[in-house]
C-alpha cells in the first residue's frame, strides 16, 4: 500500500486495494446462503427472512450514486498515530490491517456524483474500518469536503455508519466534533443543503456533532440512533429506559429524524428532497 506525500504536504497519493469479495453470503439471522449478486440487486437485504447486511462506503454510493458518476477526491495529508497509542495491539497496526481489509485509507470515503442527475457532494463512512470512527483523518476528510460543497454550491450529503469518536486518539478525536460543526456552519452560510442518511449504528460522537445538525434527516429502516449505549445510560442515570429506545422509530417520534425509508427506497427518497432544494421537483 504505496503513500507518497506531495511536496506541499496537503495530499497523499494511496494504491489500497481491497480482498476480494466471496460469490456466496451466508445470512447471519437465518442462515441463508445467497448468491452475492442476488443480494445486491436487492439492496443488501436477505430474500428470506429481511435482514439487512451492512453496506461498506463503496456500496452506499453505488446505491445513491447515479452509474458512472462518482469521483472521489483526494486523500488530505494527517499525521497518523499522532499520540503513538498502544494498547493490545499498536494503533499503526490497527491502521495498516483495517485499509487492508476495507480496501479504504479511512473510515469515510467522499467525492462528488449525481444523485438523479443533481449533482452532490456525497460521502459515506465505512463501520469496517475500526467502527466507522471519527478521528483527525475522518475529521479533515469531512471539513474539506463540506468546504468544497459551499464553494461548489452542491448539496452535501453524509451516510452515517459510526460507532463515535476513535479511542485511539484521544482529545484529538474529540477536537473533530468541533471541526465539522464549524465547517457545517459554512455550509449554512453559503446556502448548501446538508442531508444526513442514519443508518446502523448512528452513534456517539459523530451523531452527537455533524449527526444532528442536517437540514434533512432521514433514518434507514433498523438503523440504531443513539448517544452512548443502553446499559451504560442505565448505569449513569440509574433509570430504565423506555421500550424502543435508539431505534428509528423512537427518533422520529421524538423529533430527531425527518423520515424512516426502506433501504429500497433510499435513493428515491434523498432525490426527492434534493429535487425540492434545487427547485427541479
Amino acid at each position: 500500500m504505496p503513500i507518497r506525500r506531495d511536496k506541499r504536504e496537503r495530499y497523499v497519493e494511496v494504491e489500497v486495494s481491497a480482498p476480494p469479495e466471496p460469490l456466496w453470503v451466508r445470512c447471519e439471522s437465518c442462515g441463508e446462503l445467497i448468491f452475492r449478486r442476488k443480494l445486491q440487486e436487492n439492496y443488501y437485504i436477505c430474500p428470506r427472512c429481511g435482514a439487512y447486511f451492512f453496506l461498506s462506503a463503496k456500496e452506499r454510493i453505488s446505491a445513491l450514486a447515479d452509474e458512472g458518476t462518482f469521483e472521489e477526491f483526494p486523500i488530505p495529508a494527517i499525521p497518523e498515530d499522532p499520540l503513538a497509542f498502544l494498547d493490545q495491539t499498536p494503533y499503526k497496526e490497527r491502521l495498516r490491517r483495517a485499509r487492508e481489509e476495507t480496501g479504504l485509507f479511512e473510515a469515510v470515503l467522499v467525492g462528488t456524483a449525481k444523485v438523479g442527475g443533481i449533482p452532490v457532494v456525497l460521502a459515506a463512512m465505512d463501520f469496517r474500518f475500526i467502527g466507522g470512527s471519527m478521528g483527525v483523518g475522518v475529521g479533515e476528510i469531512l471539513r474539506q469536503a463540506m468546504e468544497r460543497a459551499a464553494q461548489g454550491k452542491k448539496p452535501f450529503v453524509l451516510v452515517i455508519s459510526s460507532g463515535g469518536a476513535r479511542v485511539q486518539e484521544g482529545i484529538l478525536s474529540l477536537l473533530q466534533m468541533a471541526k465539522v460543526v464549524a465547517a457545517r456552519d459554512a455550509l449554512a452560510a453559503a446556502g448548501v443543503p446538508y442531508i444526513a442518511l442514519l443508518t446502523y449504528p448512528s452513534t456517539g460522537g459523530v451523531l452527537a456533532s455533524i449527526g444532528s445538525l442536517a437540514d434533512v434527516t432521514i433514518a434507514e429502516e433498523g438503523a440504531l440512533i443513539g448517544f452512548a449505549g443502553p446499559r451504560v445510560i442505565e448505569q449513569t442515570t440509574g433509570e430504565r429506559l423506555p421500550p424502543g429506545f435508539q431505534t428509528a422509530k423512537f427518533a422520529l417520534e421524538h423529533g430527531m429524524v425527518d423520515a424512516i425509508v426502506p433501504r429500497a427506497k433510499l435513493k428515491e427518497e434523498l432525490v426527492r428532497v434534493l429535487s425540492v432544494f434545487m427547485g427541479t421537483s
